[in-house]
């Protein structure tokens, strides 16, 4: 975690001068990224992303549906040295329960913790968009262990990133799909079963847009 990590906030207008100045154009703030099937990149193959900022700049979000492997939360919290290792049996539910993803392939060392609105650290939790906060401070992770923190949250390391018009592009050549977020999904347990559900909600069965794909 970096307790200095500064994140573009998110902007809502294509800048002046572009020729369209409706609001929302061009932007994902707050949005899920759902990688097609013929998707080539094997580090966003079938991802999930939730969009925490996107502007003329660039944009950045985290993977919310690929668990960091045998990382779990309070042997992380031990590893930090936020909890002595006989600690993590006073863990609150919440923590012991805490799930550890991989945000994505740039910067995999630093923390970010999605999370519900009902928490925030002045200057440093960026609000994005419908209840959803992002916060890349160590003083979260040492909310949660005390119990303090916020109800839902989902801890990532790394994130995914874009240069300026780069994801446009790969949105242009089919690289992604995109539809409204909501924290049910973005917090939810059940890690297997993002990618299928994100489809649903823009009504797209895999099994037939896998097809349709194969014979394009």
């Amino acid at each position: 975690m970096s307790p200095e990590g500064r994140i573009p906030k998110p902007s809502r207008r294509k800048p002046a001068g572009t020729g369209d100045d409706s609001p929302d154009h061009g932007y994902l703030d707050g949005q899920l990224l759902i990688a097609m099937p013929v998707m080539g990149d094997p580090r966003f193959e079938r991802s999930v992303i939730y969009m925490c900022a996107h502007s003329s700049e660039g944009a950045m979000g985290i993977i919310v549906n690929r668990p960091a492997g045998s990382i779990d939360f309070p042997g992380l919290l031990v590893q930090l040295d936020i909890i002595k290792t006989a600690d993590q049996i006073k863990l609150p539910e919440n923590a012991e329960s805490m799930k550890v993803l991989k945000g994505g392939p740039v910067d995999p060392g630093r923390g970010f913790v999605l999370h519900s609105s009902d928490f925030h650290i002045k200057d440093a939790t960026l609000d994005i968009d419908d209840g959803i906060c992002l916060t890349a401070t160590v003083d979260i992770l040492k909310a949660i262990a005390r119990g303090s923190g916020p109800k839902h949250a989902i801890l990532a390391l790394g994130y995914a990133g874009w240069a300026a018009g780069q994801l446009e592009a790969e949105i242009q050549h089919n690289g992604w799909l995109h539809c409204d977020a909501d924290p049910d999904l973005v917090f939810g347990d059940d890690v297997d079963e993002k990618y299928q559900r994100a489809l649903r909600k823009i009504g797209i069965d895999l099994g037939m847009l896998s097809n349709q794909a194969g014979h394009a």
